[in-house]
């Protein structure tokens, strides 16, 4: 790889909920409590790396609950594309 890393933050419309439920759906992606591996992986931080933190200080700090960081492996890349397709559905 060159370049660009291969991690991506996204935001779910929503709450915290919707974005659990997407990260739920994913079929490829792994869910994970903090990301790195070769394997494809999903995070929310406000549940888990900075579930430590006070709301107030999530917010300040730009993590909402609605946030999931994925974290892209070697799988092909139509693969995953389509795996979040259908998660986001």
């Amino acid at each position: 790889m060159s370049g660009f890393g291969g991690m991506l933050t996204i935001e779910i419309a929503g709450a915290g909920a919707a974005a659990s439920a997407v990260a739920d759906r994913l079929e490829l992606f792994a869910l994970a409590p903090s990301p790195g591996g070769v394997e494809s992986l999903v995070t929310q931080p406000g549940t888990t790396t900075h579930h430590g933190l006070t709301p107030e200080e999530r917010a300040r700090r730009g993590i909402s609950d609605a946030m999931l960081r994925l974290s892209i492996g070697l799988e092909d890349a139509e693969d995953l594309i389509a795996d979040l397709h259908q998660a986001l559905g």
